[in-house]
């Protein structure tokens, strides 16, 4: 991952109180943390920092697109994003962020980048099983799911009624036992 320095936070000169950020996210960031997952995107990220006495409070929220296959068809749909985070920071002898909900950066520093936060909140929204809308409501048209279909019905027409000889035989000597 490359420094993404447009996502420092220079926090020194801030008075108490709360201070908006707005970011907008395409692919360019999400190509320096080597994430190809996405075809397309087009995120505003909303971040509301809060400067107290003792600490940093980082409230991020996500709207946007990304456009992503379908894992039934592979054909590509925008998939909407609207994550929401919310983190404290602190003030430690060392940076520590085994915490997801709370940040330890050094007594010395100076910014804080929360492009990391930013990439997270995002990717971690998506659901594994990525399914088109028009999948799940039945009115996707595709090779994909022609021979899926095609499939099936050839499974149905192979499964008859009729029942396995043995198994007659089996079930006799249950309905025999009991007479």
């Amino acid at each position: 991952m490359k420094d993404l320095k447009e996502f420092n936070i220079h926090f020194v000169g801030f008075k108490e109180g709360s201070h908006l950020f707005s970011y907008e996210i395409d692919n360019t960031f999400f190509d320096a943390f080597n994430y190809d997952d996405f075809l397309s995107s087009a995120i505003k990220i909303d971040l509301n920092f809060t400067k107290k006495s003792s600490h940093f409070e980082l409230d991020f929220s996500a709207a946007g697109t990304v456009n992503i296959p379908c894992d039934t068809t592979n054909e590509p749909f925008d998939m909407e994003v609207n994550p929401t985070l919310s983190m404290i920071v602190k003030f430690g002898p060392e940076f520590n962020d085994d915490n997801e909900d709370i940040i330890t950066i050094t007594y010395d520093a100076d910014k804080i980048n929360i492009s990391q936060y930013i990439y997270e909140m995002i990717v971690l929204s998506i659901p594994q099983k990525r399914v088109h809308p028009k999948v799940l409501d039945g009115t996707m048209e595709s090779e994909a799911l022609s021979k899926l279909k095609e499939l099936e019905i050839t499974k149905e027409k192979n499964v008859s009624n009729e029942t396995d000889p043995r198994w007659d035989k089996l079930k006799n000597i249950t309905t025999e036992k009991n007479t």
